[in-house]
């Protein structure tokens, strides 16, 4: 028997870019360290010891400290502390997307009632870094063009693993949006995809109305589990 937590975790083990990147970025390969890998294959096993079908969102890529420090996608080390209770060393440090994100997970029913739906995943799996700051796989047209065989096989890999509905979420509404539309074009990997904004953008310039945004947000939830 498959478990999705065992084809998740060679899944991460196994990340390989596979081309070269434009001068001046780095790649930010979390997993690549051993004690990441020891927190997401805990995370993994607790949540995803299952055969489950999920629906799946995907964010951008991962960040410095979100999942560039945790390996968990929107999950930086404050809420793997505090709301979901695993020891790490990764300190204390909190990330506005995550802030965010696991408030619409306990307004949706908690981690374990969340991921027992739902995988919270990322158009590129790896993140990028470029004189010290993050960067989005977008923001590089060459960076861009050279993911997208890496991008295309790992959302196969995931669509796989998770069988999930026809239809999914992509967090960031604009040009990531825009760039996985154009790809799943030609793809065909889901009927629909749903727009939600991104999280830092919400925690940055619309705080006041963040119970609206997550309101928005469970919306969307409960439309791709039908």
């Amino acid at each position: 028997m498959h478990l999705i937590s065992s084809e998740l975790i060679n899944f991460y083990s196994s990340l390989r870019i596979g081309c070269e990147l434009p001068e001046g970025v780095e790649l930010l390969h979390p997993q690549a360290d051993e004690a990441v890998m020891k927190a997401v294959s805990h995370f993994l096993n607790r949540y995803y010891s299952d055969q489950y079908p999920r629906q799946l969102l995907f964010g951008i890529n991962p960040g410095r400290f979100g999942a560039g420090t945790t390996g968990i996608n929107f999950t930086g080390p404050k809420q793997l502390t505090e709301v979901l209770q695993m020891d790490h060393p990764f300190g204390k440090k909190s990330e506005l997307s995550a802030e965010f994100i696991y408030e619409v997970i306990e307004k949706y029913g908690g981690p374990k009632k969340f991921y027992g739906d739902f995988f919270l995943s990322s158009i590129s799996p790896l993140g990028f870094v470029k004189n010290g700051k993050n960067l989005n796989y977008y923001d590089d047209k060459k960076l861009m063009e050279a993911l997208e065989p890496f991008i295309t096989k790992c959302i196969a890999q995931q669509l796989r693993i998770f069988r999930p509905s026809q239809a999914c979420i992509c967090i960031g509404g604009e040009k990531n949006f825009k760039y996985f539309v154009s790809l799943n074009q030609r793809m065909q990997f889901f009927k629909e995809i749903i727009p939600l904004p991104h999280p830092r953008f919400i925690m940055q310039y619309r705080r006041k109305q963040k119970d609206a945004y997550i309101l928005e947000y469970l919306s969307a939830l409960e439309q791709i589990r039908k």
